[in-house]
């Protein structure tokens, strides 16, 4: 079978999030279970020179929007046997950034229309267009209003994954006539309508043949009221062509064993121990192998639960803890946790910036990583966490929930702590249970730590799935 991603984002080509680390690791899984497997991106502007020279000019075509017609370039690299095509118009991508502009509306328009048109001069016919998020929503709706009777396009199925409901690509009206050109027969509350305007995101879920999220504890929440961003009831209607398919990390990429970005490489607690007494002092706090490290790498949104850690820092504080942040996000937040470094000089850091290599620091250097969402369709913190022998304190919710199971000290099992109501006590309460273990069951420790760089959070089970409900589709063809 032939699969064609299309996506907004793919490392390292370009990353804003999750989604950029799963489009470039699932292909590769998939192909080895025997799937082909391509990649279909928008060409932005601040795509790295050292890739850009790389490209090569596929086909050049024209692609309708609205009643108008824009250039759209392909081009194509190849890496690890997968072929990564990018879609260029400079007047919709040559800008820094990838969202958050006043005519993502039109941009993701001409995306969508442009992944179709593009489909003739691949060379290969897609089984299945696996669409991401609310970027490409509008390709399954596409797909049905204009290609649905034309030959080479009778049979393309299409699979759209959720991988965070809340942003949805709400836009006016107008849009189905002047950049989608489809009638008014499309709007109503079965399809993209949604309270008077129009819905990428439900596009997609309205239109594509199956539906996908990112974990199997997400995709019962987003049924439900307080999870379901109000499209709760309408994914209900679709619930029995709804699946949850936990992300997974590459494990290749992540290693402490061979991760170039760390200051040494380990396999045990004690080379962990060394990276830590190293982060202390790169990052200018006391070198102290006994303060436990407890760190945070995240978005600094309200979704990720800073309010919690705000609510409750100067407790946090008392613990006799050293605090490690890295991120960026809204302002307030990010002021926030400047002041509490200038507050706090020996006990916290605070780097509002994103830095890969850094950001692989901190996972090897830190005894806890905290995650305590608001919600969180899969999280990949928690299992890079774990890949370097750090165990996560999280908020039970979505793939946090799926993948951090609570330690129980009479049985022995789990391998992170939890707590379950969304309550900064509550929180600050799981964080003391897991100080207590850190302070007085060394031993205890070192066994957890070293049992979770040993977990298996590849993507293989996760290809297999997916690779399964592709089959499903391409036996409807037959």
């Amino acid at each position: 079978m032939n699969i064609l991603f299309a996506a907004s984002e793919c490392a390292p080509y370009i990353k804003t999030g999750g989604l950029g680390d799963v489009i470039s690791a699932l292909p590769k899984a998939l192909l080895n279970q025997e799937i082909q497997v391509s990649v279909i991106l928008p060409k932005y502007g601040n795509l790295s020179d050292s890739y850009r020279n790389q490209l090569e000019l596929h086909r050049i075509i024209e692609v309708p929007v609205g009643w108008r017609k824009q250039y759209c370039g392909i081009e194509k690299i190849v890496k690890n046997g997968i072929t990564i095509y990018f879609l260029d118009n400079e007047y919709y991508f040559k800008r820094y950034g990838s969202y958050g502009f006043y005519d993502d509306g039109e941009r993701f328009a001409f995306f969508s229309r442009a992944v179709l048109e593009a489909l003739p001069h691949l060379g290969i016919r897609p089984d299945v267009i696996h669409c991401h998020d609310w970027q490409t929503g509008p390709i399954p709706l596409l797909l049905h209003a204009h290609y649905s009777n034309h030959p080479f396009y009778k049979g393309i199925k299409t699979v759209f994954t959720i991988h965070n409901l809340r942003y949805q690509g709400i836009f006016s009206k107008s849009v189905l006539s002047e950049l989608l050109d489809v009638s008014d027969r499309y709007f109503h509350i079965d399809g993209v309508e949604f309270y008077g305007n129009v819905s990428y995101m439900k596009a997609g879920l309205a239109f594509a043949d199956r539906l996908t999220t990112v974990s199997p504890t997400y995709s019962k929440e987003i049924q439900t009221t307080y999870y379901g961003e109000q499209l709760d009831g309408f994914i209900r209607k679709r619930k029995s062509d709804l699946l949850g398919i936990l992300n997974g990390i590459d494990q290749s990429s992540y290693n402490p064993v061979s991760d170039s970005s760390l200051f040494e490489n380990y396999d045990s607690y004690e080379g962990k121990i060394r990276n830590k007494k190293l982060l202390q002092e790169e990052i200018a706090l006391p070198v102290n192998e006994s303060i436990p490290v407890i760190s945070m790498i995240t978005r600094l949104v309200d979704q990720k639960g800073i309010d919690l850690v705000l609510h409750v820092f100067n407790e946090m504080m008392k613990q006799n803890i050293q605090f490690i942040i890295l991120g960026t996000g809204e302002y307030r937040y990010e002021k926030a946790f400047r002041e509490l470094a200038n507050r706090y000089p020996k006990q916290v850091s605070a780097t509002n910036k994103f830095d890969e290599a850094l950001s692989r620091k901190i996972y090897a250097g830190s005894d806890l990583f905290l995650m305590p969402s608001q919600f969180e369709p899969c999280g990949i913190g928690q299992l890079l966490a774990f890949r370097y022998g750090t165990l996560p304190i999280v908020r039970e919710t979505g793939g946090l929930k799926d993948t951090v199971i609570p330690y129980n000290e009479f049985t022995n099992q789990g391998n992170g702590f939890s707590f379950t109501n969304y309550n900064a006590h509550d929180m600050l309460y799981t964080i003391e249970r897991a100080l207590w273990f850190y302070r007085f069951q060394p031993k205890k420790w070192k066994e957890l730590t070293e049992k979770a760089m040993k977990l298996d959070f590849s993507w293989e089970t996760s290809a297999k799935a997916y690779k399964e409900l592709y089959e499903s589709l391409h036996v409807l063809n037959v």
